[in-house]
């Protein structure tokens, strides 16, 4: 709902920029929207955009998003995002939560100091990231597309195959190491001929002007607009928490820094520790434990099936004994209790090969919900369809399936009207056979 700056009609002065400096400025309002259309004055609840003549607060570019915070003045008015109108003109979209604010009121525009301080952290981080990714995967490696804000920063790049945990470790280790040395940073600006002088990074594509701002942050040159932190050590943190593909030939890495990249690890710190008290492991040994407790459940379900296939065998075996004849043909329809389809399964082709000639119908209830599954012997195919026989019953416990004429299965939801449905199998193959 904020991103509709570049429609608003303006041609009133710039805005003076301050936020490299400052988070807090007197200012005096220029200009108000509301629904995209200006207006003298916002009241309480309004959705709206302010312009002023002077402003610490950021907007949107260059990957960077845009600043929050408040104008204070005879009411305050919650900035949510700050986008730009025109180059040089700000809009600092939000609501009026109190008062009234008007074209010519004094304002005291504040930032919002702990969202701003993890933003330049991301960004700054980002530029280290830059160099460290050139550094590890090679100089192909270009910038493709950058978000940064106060949550994470987010980085595109040109590269063709993932980047492995080996090299992401490395990238980590360059990038901290430079937040360790905590050189200063320094922003100057410059003629774009003096800035390519320098050995700036330009961005492939990028358009810029005459003058251009030339930041140098540990070993990383750059041109760039943004806002960033005064030494490299006032990131604190660096670290990834994902890479993969977005396109072809362009890889993502996702990224957080200081205190939400500290409450990352301690969350990391607080799930190894719930997993070796629920293990009785050291955190050395979790890995090890894991994978022996994973072999073991394959162990145990390797000896559950061998079970279920010996009951299955054991049970067609009585099961058998149950068919009635029919017109010639045997007929079987019953349920076993605990019985997955696996087992049905396996049931039904044991059930067909003993009773030679037969339609067969086998049920199991897990948790209310029907089972079934339909065989019939190929000499009866012609007449009767287990895909007909399985709807049949299924439709009588709120349910439908299908398949070959030869094996069929179903579900459904009323166990309770199984037992009926199952009884009516003998006199509908009995009217197929004839």
């Amino acid at each position: 709902k904020f991103k509709m700056a570049a429609n608003l009609e303006y041609d009133g002065k710039a805005t003076t920029f301050h936020g490299y400096d400052t988070l807090e400025t007197k200012a005096t309002v220029l200009a108000l929207y509301k629904d995209g259309a200006p207006v003298k004055e916002l009241h309480e609840g309004d959705l709206g955009v302010v312009v002023l003549d002077d402003t610490p607060f950021y907007a949107e570019s260059g990957g960077q998003v845009g600043d929050q915070g408040e104008l204070k003045g005879n009411g305050l008015f919650g900035v949510e995002d700050t986008q730009k109108i025109q180059a040089t003109v700000f809009g600092h979209h939000g609501v009026m939560k109190t008062g009234v604010l008007k074209v010519g009121d004094s304002v005291t525009a504040k930032v919002d100091t702990l969202a701003r301080a993890r933003t330049m952290r991301n960004h700054s981080a980002t530029h280290l990231l830059h160099k460290a990714l050139r550094e590890v995967l090679g100089d192909h490696v270009q910038q493709k597309g950058s978000q940064v804000d106060a949550d994470k920063t987010r980085f595109d790049f040109a590269h063709t195959q993932p980047v492995t945990a080996a090299e992401i470790a490395r990238i980590e280790r360059i990038v901290n190491d430079e937040i360790l040395a905590n050189a200063a940073t320094d922003a100057s600006v410059m003629d774009i001929e003096s800035a390519q002088k320098t050995g700036a990074m330009m961005l492939f594509g990028e358009k810029y002007g005459d003058e251009v701002r030339v930041l140098t942050i540990g070993s990383s040159k750059e041109l760039c607009g943004g806002t960033h932190v005064a030494r490299t050590g006032d990131i604190g943190l660096f670290k990834i928490t994902l890479e993969g593909g977005v396109a072809a030939g362009v890889r993502r890495i996702e990224a957080v820094c200081g205190d939400v990249a500290l409450a990352l690890v301690q969350d990391q710190q607080a799930l190894l520790d719930g997993v070796t008290g629920a293990l009785k492991a050291q955190p050395q040994d979790v890995l090890a434990r894991v994978v022996q407790a994973m072999d073991n459940v394959k162990a145990l379900e390797k000896e559950l099936a061998r079970l279920k296939s010996k009951l299955a065998a054991s049970q067609g075996d009585d099961l058998a004994a149950q068919a009635t004849d029919v017109a010639g043909a045997k007929v079987l329809a019953a349920t076993l209790e605990g019985a997955d389809v696996p087992t049905l399964r396996e049931t039904l082709d044991k059930l067909k090969d003993k009773l030679k000639s037969a339609a067969i119908v086998l049920s199991s209830v897990n948790d209310g919900k029907v089972s079934l599954i339909a065989g019939v012997t190929a000499d009866l195919t012609a007449k009767v369809k287990a895909g007909e026989l399985v709807n049949f019953v299924a439709q009588q416990v709120g349910g439908k399936g299908g398949g070959r004429p030869d094996m069929a299965q179903a579900g459904g939801t009323d166990a309770a009207a199984l037992p009926a449905a199952l009884a009516a199998v003998a006199g509908w193959v009995g009217g197929k056979l004839g």
